[in-house]
């Protein structure tokens, strides 16, 4: 594989599993020192040294700010600044594998929704920002979703409506970063063969596969390999995009 990541260092968050674990080895193999941050410690470790290449772990939550700028001034201390941050971490709350409805939802659950999933992708470009200013250079990738474009019945609000926030958030970022060198964007993933999708029943899983045009559900692998895209010098004309991972579930 092409070493298009050779020099850069990268923090991706929520990267023990699924998704951020593809985005940290996708980065890793094409030549980024990766800092592997999660608020699981052990798989975080674990993740790193599966890695390798130089990747570290930090243990950090993204939705509590003195939590992550903890985590962030530790993995700066040990690798440098970062290049790249990709801000994959998230969660969808299910009851008994279905979404909560509005009417029932604990706004505890709403808040802790929010803190994570929004608020840690501002915190993280936050942290990240100021060195990559100084650079002159940088690239952010923030996870949306699908569901952040159109209505799921899968998803709760909280979770619809903070991946809905992050292509607000992604758009403005670059237009304020962007005189900086810095480069802003997401991407909204479809139906991804990862933990979180087994949080629902199967027959739900096949609903969305048979709604999505491809005929099947899409790897976290192919997430990674957009994010590296998008990271990489290929897409230096690139801002402010939110890029579709979702077989084609998202065309209306």
């Amino acid at each position: 594989m092409e070493e298009t990541h050779r020099g850069r260092t990268a923090l991706v968050t929520g990267a023990a599993r699924g998704i951020g674990r593809a985005v940290a080895e996708g980065l890793a193999r094409r030549g980024a020192r990766v800092a592997v941050m999660d608020i699981a410690l052990d798989a975080a470790e674990a993740t790193a040294a599966e890695i390798g290449g130089g990747a570290i772990a930090v243990a950090g939550d993204v939705g509590d700010w003195e939590s992550f700028q903890a985590a962030h001034a530790a993995a700066v201390a040990r690798i440098g600044a970062f290049d790249i941050l990709v801000n994959n971490a998230g969660i969808s709350p299910k009851r008994d594998g279905a979404r909560v409805p509005a009417a029932e939802m604990d706004p505890a659950e709403w808040r802790r929704v929010v803190d994570i999933n929004l608020s840690g992708c501002f915190y993280g470009a936050r942290l990240v920002a100021p060195a990559m200013i100084a650079a002159r250079r940088g690239a952010i990738v923030s996870l949306s979703s699908v569901a952040g474009k159109h209505y799921s019945s899968i998803v709760g609000v909280h979770y619809a409506a903070t991946k809905a926030a992050i292509i607000g958030l992604t758009r403005h970022l670059a237009g304020e970063l962007g005189p900086h060198g810095i480069r802003v964007n997401a991407i909204a993933p479809g139906r991804i063969e990862s933990p979180m999708i087994h949080t629902v029943g199967a027959a739900v899983n096949q609903a969305a596969l048979a709604a999505t045009p491809l005929g099947r559900l899409g790897t976290a692998a192919e997430c990674a390999d957009a994010i590296a895209y998008l990271t990489s010098d290929a897409a230096s004309f690139v801002t402010g995009v939110t890029l579709d991972v979702a077989g084609g579930l998202s065309m209306t």
